[in-house]
């Protein structure tokens, strides 16, 4: 599953859950990727605001309240909408039919077995409250997936069980066919490691409360930087402190742009002689310079809100045409279309 070859033109897909800003996590994992890959393949972005309702439902104003910050955030980092479509979940109707269609084809059963939703079941603490969305959000997926027919899916590993289930489907909708009508897709993993939470504990995400977003002012930044989880043995700047598991050494791994320097911090900081202040201290200006650009473009971008509703109709209106395709071919399959 886990194939990165990327091939010289593929249809790619990707997006985000309008549940809040993005964050570093989401730069490192998706963001810098879609960027590079935009020149020279047909990519879509969808913003997810239909999948972020299936554990916001009781607050929908956590989803409509940030779609507009998703797309801004996807314009800051150099997103390109003349390249790049960008479109909403819910202006698609074909996406809705087809999980509906999809559904009929996967079990319950295979639902509950699926790792990454067993997963946040138990992270959200749902037990047997799950609501009927979160559970076949798999489904959802898939339809996403294969309305755009996308060959290539930037993911993190934790998401590999969501490509293995939509494959599951394309072969069951080829099959029903006697042909290939759907393409089996592949994930593209990020070349970065999962960028952890400030503590340490987990990966950076919006649910845990320590992220750093892509539009954190200064003060935010300095904040999350010297909150930091570091070598909590290292009690003196004399004393040898571990680079394993240190946060700082992880950002500065990722951020900074001199990686002989950044390989004589780790020596002296293991030998001894290098405080948690100095390191924090470097990791913040490397940070700041960053995100201010990112910061700047994207404020200004949320000034004109007019732009970037016209951004997603724009790629909405495009996306409907390719998506519907997509319907009345399955549903053909089905035999569904005796009216057209």
């Amino acid at each position: 599953m886990k194939n990165n070859h990327i091939k010289q033109s593929e249809t790619i897909l990707t997006g985000d859950r309008a549940t809040g800003p993005l964050h570093l996590g989401h730069y490192v994992g998706s963001l810098k990727q879609r960027v590079e890959l935009q020149s020279n393949h047909k990519q879509t972005i969808l913003v997810a605001d239909m999948q972020g309702l299936t554990d916001n439902a009781n607050n929908p104003s956590i989803v409509s309240e940030n779609i507009l910050n998703v797309v801004a955030d996807y314009l800051a980092v150099g997103i390109d909408p003349k390249l790049t479509t960008i479109c909403l979940q819910s202006q698609l109707p074909a996406l809705t039919e087809l999980t509906m269609l999809y559904s009929n084809l996967v079990t319950i059963a295979r639902l509950e077995r699926n790792p990454t939703v067993k997963n946040e079941i138990h992270q959200k603490g749902f037990a047997r409250s799950i609501p009927a969305g979160f559970l076949t959000y798999p489904i959802s997926q898939a339809a996403d997936i294969t309305a755009f027919n996308a060959t290539l899916i930037p993911v993190g590993d934790d998401q590999l069980p969501m490509i293995e289930q939509t494959n599951e489907i394309v072969r069951k909708i080829n099959s029903l066919a006697k042909k290939r009508v759907l393409n089996e897709c592949r994930p593209l993993l990020s070349k970065s490691s999962r960028l952890p939470s400030t503590d340490g504990k987990s990966k950076m995400s919006k649910s845990n409360g320590k992220p750093i977003n892509l539009g954190s002012n200064e003060k935010e930044i300095r904040q999350a930087v010297r909150s930091m989880y570091t070598d909590p043995n290292h009690q003196s700047i004399d004393s040898p402190g571990r680079i394993a598991g240190n946060v700082v050494f992880t950002y500065l791994d990722t951020f900074h742009s001199d990686i002989a320097y950044v390989k004589q911090l780790k020596e002296h900081y293991q030998r001894g002689g290098l405080g948690d202040g100095y390191t924090k201290a470097i990791l913040e200006e490397c940070l700041q310079e960053f995100i201010r650009p990112i910061r700047k473009r994207r404020n200004e971008l949320l000034r004109d809100k007019s732009f970037l509703i016209e951004v997603l109709k724009s790629g909405s209106k495009k996306s409907q045409i390719e998506t519907k395709k997509v319907l009345l071919q399955v549903k053909d399959i089905f035999g569904l279309n005796i009216l057209n």
